[in-house]
């Protein structure tokens, strides 16, 4: 298998996919067939996913699955991707809810079907892309690429305000992108590299990290989102289609994340150490407040939108504390929220398409009518809440170990927002599922199809999987980690 591009492979299906749609005439009789491509192709993708982790060498701290093709001639510029611990499970991630997301809009979905599903083929290759990209213009490209297809999805199927929606979320990312583009453009002059692995020891001075930091940081801040950059993520949550949202929670958000550790870690480790009590500052703000504000919401997709503001402030909180287990704890915290809030807006769907409406006082009692949703439901609020044996545990408990070598009014900040994220998702649990059905429009609603069910119940299980066998994951990453600590530790003198 070692003669065979998987990496291009994985990248690249997607496209092939929608070049088969592009030749299909959407008419009626054609809209299954659309479907039944972008399906069939996004569990291709998902599977080269999984065979590119069953041959990944966890000994390894580089790169592996490398390719290497100049694109430039007169630059040093390349396309150069490879895969290592910490894009490994980003991209399977990306892989996985592809394809449950075009499943789960296999009905929901009727007006420009064809579209739609060439959005969804054209965003899994450049998320792909992105978190397989070694060269920093080919990240920068990749990254900025994600824009075009998640704006379309929000703006053409989204909501009633989904114009509104999805202007803010293209302008507020692309203005933080254009400071990351000077910053690139600034290495390039400095080093005449746009190699990631090689600027991992190519240290700048502590003058010019400073604005290179800065300069990463509102390009990332905005994606992950941090407090105050955040304003755009409910908005967008809430106007998005269901399958939208759970790539904007599941996938989108974690290149801040990715972002934070690949470059402001990895490249800047001098201006990280002296930012780190102004990231440490907006998030435990960011945990406390969007937890506080979670609770006082009455639609369901935007109390869960604000739950991931909270729950990505402590996956900030953990690359910061730079050690080994709070980054370990971030990575399985990203990995997790990516299942986890991807899973609860699916949910959120099933009811939506079902009664039409996401405000939490119109149910109520669903228990009684739904059992297997109440269920799977009940695990993924678990996982949020962060119960021993669920994934969210794993995350969480990871940072907070590590927090306890930083600062304990790091930990009491991280502690707090755990214990509010029980109060919001306990109490949004009791409002929908248990009681009796006092609406006379929830008696004849129906439990989980067939569908339905082959999207949720596999979210279940990696909920499950993360929680009792939290090695599998870690392995894979932590040489990779490892390293990025050490030549941080090896800089700041520790």
């Amino acid at each position: 298998m070692t003669d065979i591009p998987l990496l291009s492979l994985t990248i690249f299906l997607p496209l092939l996919g929608a070049v088969v749609i592009l030749l299909i005439k959407e008419d009626k009789s054609s809209v299954d067939n659309i479907r039944k491509v972008a399906l069939c192709t996004s569990i291709g993708v998902f599977l080269l996913s999984l065979l590119i982790w069953l041959q990944f060498d966890n000994s390894k701290a580089e790169y592996q699955f490398q390719e290497k093709i100049r694109w430039f001639s007169d630059f040093n510029f390349y396309y150069h991707i490879g895969i290592d611990g910490i894009s490994l499970f980003m991209v399977i991630l990306s892989t996985f809810l592809t394809s449950l997301c075009i499943l789960a809009s296999w009905e929901s979905i009727k007006i420009r079907v064809k579209e739609y599903m060439l959005a969804f083929l054209f965003l899994e290759t450049v998320m792909i892309g992105m978190f397989a990209s070694v060269d920093i213009l080919l990240f920068y490209i990749f990254f900025e690429a994600v824009l075009i297809p998640m704006y379309l999805i929000i703006g053409i199927w989204g909501g009633d305000r989904r114009i509104y929606a999805s202007f803010k979320f293209f302008l507020y990312t692309l203005l933080g992108s254009v400071l990351m583009l000077i910053a690139i453009v600034v290495i390039y002059k400095l080093t005449n590299s746009m190699s990631i692995a090689d600027l991992q020891g190519n240290y700048f001075s502590t003058n010019i990290q400073m604005y290179l930091w800065l300069a990463f940081f509102a390009s990332f801040a905005v994606k992950i989102p941090m407090w105050p950059f955040h304003t755009w993520l409910p908005d967008a949550h809430v106007e998005a289609p269901t399958s939208g949202s759970v790539i904007l929670a599941g996938v989108l958000l974690k290149m801040g994340g990715y972002g934070f550790i690949r470059f402001s870690l990895g490249m800047l480790p001098e201006a990280s150490e002296f930012f780190a009590p102004l990231i440490m500052t907006l998030s435990i703000i960011a945990v406390v407040y969007t937890s506080l504000v979670a609770i006082a919401q009455t639609d369901i997709k935007k109390l869960i939108a604000y739950s991931s503001v909270a729950h990505m402030g402590l996956v900030t909180i953990g690359i910061f504390i730079v050690n080994s287990q709070g980054l370990e704890g971030a990575m399985i915290q990203m990995i997790s929220h990516g299942v986890v809030s991807g899973a609860l807006f699916l949910c959120v769907g099933v009811i939506y398409d079902r009664m039409h409406t996401r405000e939490i006082k119109f149910y109520g009692g669903l228990v009684n009518r739904m059992p297997i949703y109440s269920t799977v439901f009940m695990i993924f609020m678990l996982g949020s809440v962060g119960l021993p044996g669920t994934s969210g545990f794993i995350g969480e408990f990871l940072i907070i170990v590590g927090s306890f070598k930083y600062s304990s009014i790091v930990v009491i900040g991280a502690a707090s927002g755990i214990i509010l994220s029980a109060v919001y998702m306990l109490y949004l649990y009791k409002r929908i599922i248990f009681g009796v059905i006092n609406n006379e429009k929830l008696k004849d609603i129906l439990d989980l199809n067939l569908r339905e069910k082959i999207i949720l119940i596999p979210l279940a299980i990696a909920v499950l999987l993360i929680g009792i066998f939290p090695n599998i994951f870690i392995e894979p990453m932590r040489l990779s980690l490892d390293l990025i600590i050490s030549n941080y530790e090896l800089v700041n003198g520790k």
